[in-house]
């Protein structure tokens, strides 16, 4: 059971209505999922090698990643994601902890924390992944770790026209001031925490690895109320992911962006 992985019901009651999976196929989802692809592709070492996509999901990365030829073994502490992943060509999956992997030292060439470390609100937590990770990467090897900003829920909320709400203005406000937007309701999204942009590179040093660049998935292009339009259109498209990536390493837009990437290479 995925309780016995320490996750949240809420958590859990969340990812068992499976929309997370076509939020990154269609809308303005795909930008996070295009630029996410965009960067591994260039931060990962080149196929054939072993992946541990830890917190994977239900295989949105893992199915490009062994279309890539990589060796993809998918971990996820929830029951129907694993079962949807198991069916991707090229792909393993099973159940786990990103906090005590079920994997041999060195026994990866990369892993990939693209959801655990934001449904880890303890910091102690989220180092102990980390920690995980590079124990299981071999020398060399790449972990790479997704996190949301810390200003997204107000960001998101202000877009949606519902800031005015009393009571999302208040979980919105909370998560900018303390990192944790507290599941609600009201909430499109559950329990969950927030980064600073200062605070992941402190975690990765206290993890074992201490030289750590930061890339911003969206950008500020996130925050466009137009962005589907341009997403669909191949010519606009190309420019808007171009921008993207000639920007994805400016600090000032590092707290803007809805995800950050954060990439290094263990000792």
């Amino acid at each position: 059971m995925a309780e016995q992985y320490g996750l949240a019901p809420e958590i859990l009651d969340y990812y068992r209505l499976g929309a997370e999976d076509g939020r990154l196929r269609t809308g303005r989802g795909r930008l996070e999922l295009w630029r996410t692809r965009d960067i591994l592709r260039r931060v990962l070492p080149p196929p054939p090698l072993r992946v541990l996509d830890v917190g994977g999901g239900t295989g949105v990365h893992a199915e490009w990643l062994a279309a890539d030829g990589y060796d993809v073994e998918l971990i996820d502490p929830v029951p129907a994601h694993v079962e949807r992943a198991s069916l991707l060509p090229g792909v393993t999956a099973r159940q786990g902890d990103a906090r005590a992997l079920d994997a041999p030292d060195g026994s990866a060439g990369a892993v990939l924390l693209l959801g655990p470390l934001y449904h880890l609100p303890e910091r102690a937590d989220r180092v102990r992944a980390l920690a995980e990770a590079r124990r299981a990467v071999r020398p060399g090897g790449m972990v790479v770790a997704a996190t949301i900003s810390r200003w997204a829920a107000v960001h998101d909320m202000i877009r949606k026209g519902v800031y005015a709400d009393e009571t999302l203005r208040r979980l919105a406000d909370d998560s900018a001031r303390d990192g944790l937007l507290r599941a609600h309701s009201l909430t499109v999204f559950t329990t969950a925490y927030f980064h600073d942009p200062a605070e992941i590179t402190g975690e990765f040093a206290d993890a074992g690895l201490p030289v750590a660049r930061c890339y911003t998935v969206e950008g500020v292009f996130g925050l466009y109320a137009d962005v589907d339009e341009w997403l669909d259109d191949p010519e606009r498209r190309r420019l808007l992911l171009d921008a993207a990536r000639r920007s994805e390493e400016e600090p000032s837009l590092l707290g803007a962006t809805g995800h950050m990437l954060t990439a290094a290479q263990a000792p």
